[in-house]
């Protein structure tokens, strides 16, 4: 098996950063739900990206949005899409092949997309300005890309140092999300807009969840070594 990864104070530190993205994501998502009671928010049936809308309370893609801690939200996805890239480059090495190449591509192409969805709200002003453009284009980029990313870490998992259930459940994530993506845009595109907010978690949340995962797994697996050597080759001859 030839590994994939850096090893040592990089690897960890890029496990770290990569686990650490989503929880923040989740933890400003958490509070600016929190913040919304008028009407309260509903995961199922509101965007996602509306946490994100600023300023007065107005009416975006059919939905009324009022997010009182909308740059919490913002602040959130930039942070995540920050940590994706910088933790991606530093767990991976490219000198190993095509495929960390590609993963490390994907984790860009991730954390640019979820960080254009905070710098550029789905607002109304930015629909008759056109920088709505950039908040498309870098939600079903971060869609695309991070479901990818899962599966492409899921069928290299033992080169990454995961577990075998772990390597499934990264590309059973990614599969779910990619399976996702049409309904949801189905739903968007033919005006039904029936629980949107459920759909678009669908696509999303696996990418989350597999970032959490291939962190935290590394994460576990970098600390085991340090803290347990391998035995000199004299001493596991002799034993």
């Amino acid at each position: 098996m030839n590994p994939i990864i850096r090893s040592g104070a990089a690897a960890r530190a890029g496990a770290l950063l990569i686990l650490l993205g989503p929880l923040v994501s989740w933890v400003a998502e958490f509070i600016t739900a929190a913040a919304w009671q008028d009407p309260p928010y509903s995961p199922l049936y509101n965007w996602v990206s509306h946490l994100g809308l600023t300023g007065p309370p107005q009416t975006a893609f059919g939905q009324v949005a009022n997010s009182p801690l909308g740059a919490v939200m913002d602040t959130g996805w930039v942070i995540y899409g920050t940590l994706l890239i910088v933790g991606a480059f530093l767990l991976f090495d490219p000198r190993k092949g095509a495929r960390p190449i590609i993963i490390v591509s994907l984790a860009v192409l991730a954390g640019v997309g979820v960080s254009l969805v905070g710098i550029f709200q789905g607002s109304n002003a930015n629909v008759d300005n056109g920088l709505i453009v950039f908040h498309t284009v870098g939600a079903q980029g971060v869609m695309l890309a991070g479901n990818i990313m899962a599966i492409a870490v899921g069928t290299g998992g033992t080169r990454i140092g995961l577990t075998r259930g772990r390597s499934i459940a990264s590309t059973a994530l990614g599969t779910a999300g990619l399976i996702a993506f049409p309904l949801f845009m189905t739903d968007v595109f033919t005006g039904w807009m029936w629980n949107i907010g459920l759909f678009e978690r669908a696509v999303i949340y696996p990418i989350m969840i597999g970032h959490a995962l291939l962190g935290s797994s590394v994460a576990a697996t970098q600390r085991h070594r340090a803290t347990h050597p391998p035995a000199p080759l004299a001493a596991r001859i002799e034993s």
